[in-house]
């Protein structure tokens, strides 16, 4: 039977063990991460955490919704045994009636009356086979800019602190993050910091001179998956194809292993075409999307 925990509610020890067993794990859908990125998230629990659905629920006018927060790709229903397509369904006719707007990312797609489903890129390469298997899997243009990026003679540092890597971010996107509230730098500067201290996350980088930071990643490894989660270019690291250097040593170092490279994804398109060149592959992510807001209190959203 599905039921409706509040935040106080949900057992955090068997919640993260249904994460942890479920048939596609991401560090997204754990109690911690949750706590951190969406502060008094709720849930949807079916036969004592067989399977579970999280509610990144936020409140506005006095008025419930659902939101994806920023930062936080993809929740969806996970199960350890239970089709995580069947599970999503099931919690989606369960959901509260005072849910009247749904705007969430998830991993499984649906076909279900009332939403609209749109897909989104997400990039990912098996690491399991030989670093010269998955070497001759790249393409001639990204072996090119590998083989620059050695001659440029790149050192990696791993004494840069969360708020530098926020702060070159918010420089180098000023024009373009203005969604992007403080509140949620906040978050994501935390989710580092946890991250770093329970050792499932790192920050690597390299600077310049007057030690500046010109490239900046900071990464997740948790239960099978390297998460690139957040990275930072600057035109100086372009030119010297950092990041391709960067993307490259992770593989190599995590080649033979039971993991998968996790890009993250991105809708911009050149973007795209510098995961694409890795060899991986296209493991597509939804946004489902339902506004049954009465008007013209929709108007608001």
């Amino acid at each position: 039977m599905i039921v409706y925990l509040k935040n106080n509610e949900i057992d955090r020890n068997l919640w993260d063990s249904c994460i942890s067993s479920s048939q596609v794990t991401k560090p997204y859908a754990y109690s911690w991460y949750l706590h951190i990125m969406s502060p008094g998230w709720e849930a949807l629990v079916d036969d004592d955490y067989d399977s579970v659905f999280p509610i990144p629920s936020r409140s506005k006018l006095g008025i419930k919704y659902i939101a994806t927060p920023i930062f936080l790709q993809q929740l969806g229903a996970f199960s350890p045994d239970k089709s995580s397509e069947t599970a999503l369904v099931e919690f989606l006719d369960y959901l509260p009636e005072f849910y009247k707007l749904i705007d969430l990312c998830v991993g499984q797609n649906i076909t279900r009356k009332g939403y609209h489903v749109t897909e989104r890129s997400n990039y990912e390469l098996d690491l399991s086979e030989s670093y010269e298997t998955l070497w001759n899997g790249f393409s001639q243009s990204c072996r090119r800019n590998i083989e620059k990026s050695y001659r440029k003679k790149t050192e990696y540092v791993y004494d840069i602190k969360p708020e530098e890597l926020i702060d070159l971010f918010i420089r180098m996107k000023e024009h373009e993050i203005r969604r992007v509230k403080h509140r949620d730098f906040q978050h994501l500067k935390s989710l580092m910091e946890y991250c770093i201290n329970n050792g499932c996350g790192r920050i690597a980088g390299v600077r310049g001179r007057g030690k500046r930071i010109i490239f900046g990643q900071f990464i997740i490894q948790k239960h099978g998956f390297v998460n690139l989660f957040f990275g930072v270019n600057t035109s100086e690291s372009r030119e010297r194809r950092i990041n391709y250097n960067f993307v490259n040593e992770v593989i190599k170092e995590n080649s033979r292993s039971d993991r998968i490279l996790d890009f993250a994804g991105s809708s911009i398109p050149q973007i795209a075409v510098f995961m694409e060149s890795f060899g991986c592959i296209n493991n597509p992510y939804y946004r489902i999307f339902r506004n049954f807001l009465p008007w013209p209190v929709r108007l608001l959203k």
